[in-house]
Order: structure tokens, then sequence, then C-alpha cells
């Protein structure tokens, strides 16, 4: 399918979420009663739902099995608006699934992890999608797949610009070489450290390793400080962007998921650097102030009303 209007493209994981929530201690060998949450996740499918429910068009690039939970996520994709019509259908495979099970107080006691399908993807399959890689505006990525990434990195490199989500520090470090590819990232702390390779300890630590990211060729870099907000740094400016209120936290899940997303919206949509921190900032405290990985009232008003509203501190 040829998309013509500008667009988003993100590749990357779609995974079903089912979490059983003990009402009593838990046994083994033995079934509790309780309740059974089955909920659609995976880091990039939160963002592409999130760009979608800002308005933003979308494209998303996963792979699902041809079961009924792969259907759940394609028919949910069709309902919120993002267009999963290029993704990878496996017509023996299973949609990768998580099932949990956690006692009372919400730790997990036994857990299984159906991932398998998350390899089947390969460079193929990557070239047939060329028209949409080279159309997009900017694709987001994460590093769950190093050889694969690295591959659409080289290949599509100067026809779309590259974000990065890095995910977690142990991922991190294995795409560490990749850095140079990107025009933007968006690593917390321990992601920094494990794409720069030193430990970030002072404000000079956090500025040194921002510039290490800007001589490798990356044009924005965003550095997660958790409630002390954002660091930034761009050829032209420097900063640091927090939300000066006390938050409700319902759940925190899910936060740097909506933040990337509304970076997304920002470039679209042409804003300064500061107004899309402020809308990227926005969108994560509208995740983490309801107990749903996204805000099902998530959308681009809402969003505003909490840009006007926050006390931004600069």
């Amino acid at each position: 399918m040829i998309v013509n209007d500008k667009y988003i493209l993100v590749v990357g994981a779609s995974i079903v979420d089912i979490i059983g929530f003990g009402r009593k201690e838990y046994s083994p060998k033995d079934s509790i009663p309780g309740c059974i949450k089955v909920s659609l996740g995976g880091v990039c499918r939160n963002i592409a739902e999130n760009l979608a429910r800002v308005g933003v068009s979308t494209e998303f690039i996963s792979i699902v099995g041809d079961d009924s939970n792969g259907r759940s996520i394609l028919e949910h994709s069709k309902r919120i608006g993002y267009r999963m019509d290029n993704s990878l259908i496996l017509k023996d495979g299973c949609t990768p699934t998580y099932m949990a099970i956690l006692n009372t107080e919400g730790e997990m006691e036994s857990a299984v992890v159906d991932m398998e399908s998350l390899n089947k993807m390969d460079t193929a399959f990557v070239d047939s999608k060329a028209e949409i890689f080279e159309n997009a505006e900017y694709t987001i990525v994460d590093s769950d797949n190093p050889i694969l990434l690295e591959y659409m990195l080289k290949k599509y490199r100067g026809k779309t610009k590259f974000v990065l989500d890095p995910v977690s520090a142990n991922k991190a470090k294995k795409i560490s070489h990749l850095v140079k590819y990107f025009h933007t990232v968006k690593p917390n702390r321990l992601e920094t450290e494990a794409l720069c390779g030193f430990k970030i300890n002072t404000d000079e630590d956090l500025k040194k390793a921002a510039r290490y990211f800007l001589d490798q060729g990356v044009e924005n870099v965003f550095i997660s400080l958790d409630a002390d907000g954002i660091y930034y740094l761009t050829k032209n400016e420097e900063g640091k962007l927090a939300c000066g209120d006390k938050v409700d936290v319902k759940n925190v899940t899910g936060a740097g998921d909506s933040f990337v997303a509304g970076l997304g919206y920002g470039y679209m949509n042409k804003f300064s650097t500061i107004d899309t921190l402020k809308y990227a900032i926005a969108m994560s405290i509208v995740t983490i102030t309801h107990e749903e990985t996204i805000n099902p009232h998530m959308s681009h008003e809402y969003v505003e009303e909490y840009v006007k509203k926050i006390n931004w501190v600069e």
C-alpha cells in the first residue's frame, strides 16, 4: 500500500499481555481466585497508538501471528487509526505473548513468555517495504533486534530520519556502535551510560554524554531524568525542562512510549524544541495519571489542556 500523506513509520513489536491478579495467597500447582486482564503492549505498538490518538498519520510495521491475538491487534489498530497493512503476518506463528501471575502484593510469582515470532522478520522483508521506509518523514525504532536494526539504518540512511527509543540499558549497549545513524535519541540515564560508555554522576557528565551524541552526528538529544524532567541538546539549544507540579502517579508504565509519540507530534507539526518537549512531557503526564498503559482519554485536545495548565520549569 502506498501512503500519500506525510506520516511517521514505527517499526517494532506488538505484544499481548495476559496478567492474572491473585486475590488470595499464591499456591503452586493450585488454582487461586482472582481476575485476569488482557491488554495490548510492546513499546513500539504503544508509540504507534499514542501517535494515532493525537492525530499523527502513522504506519506501524510489526509481527503478528495469524491467530486470535494477532487479529485482535489488527482490529484494534483499525479502530484507533494506525495502519498495520504492511506488517508481517505469520501463517503458522503465534503473536508474541506475555503471561504472568501476580500475588496479592502485585509481585510476579510466575510467567511464561512466547516471543519466538519476534525473530521472524528478515532483511528480505525489510527490502520489500522500501517504499514505506523511504516515504516516511521519521522512522521510530527500538533496540530489540540489533542485527536487523543495523540493516535498516544502513539501507535507509538519508531517506528517512531515525528516532531511537533504546528500551533498556542492556539492549542499548548492543547498539552503541550505531548511534551515528540516528536523527534523535531519547535515552534515560542508564541507557545514556550504555550508549556512551561512561558513568553519569554529575551535570557535567550529562552534558559530555549529550555532546558525544552530537559529535557522532545525532541532531537532537533528549535525556530523560525521570522526575527531574528532560535534559536536551541540539545544534543550537541546550537546557532542562520539567513539570513543576505534583503529579498523581497511577502507573509509570508507558510514560516513555507516549513521550516519544509526543516528539513525533512536535516534529510533524514543525514545533520549536521547547514546544515539542512540552507536548511530549504533557503526553507522558497524561499517561502516568491513569492506570492503563495508554490513557483512553489521550487526544490532541486533552494533551493541549495539560500543556497550558502545567507549571513549566526551565
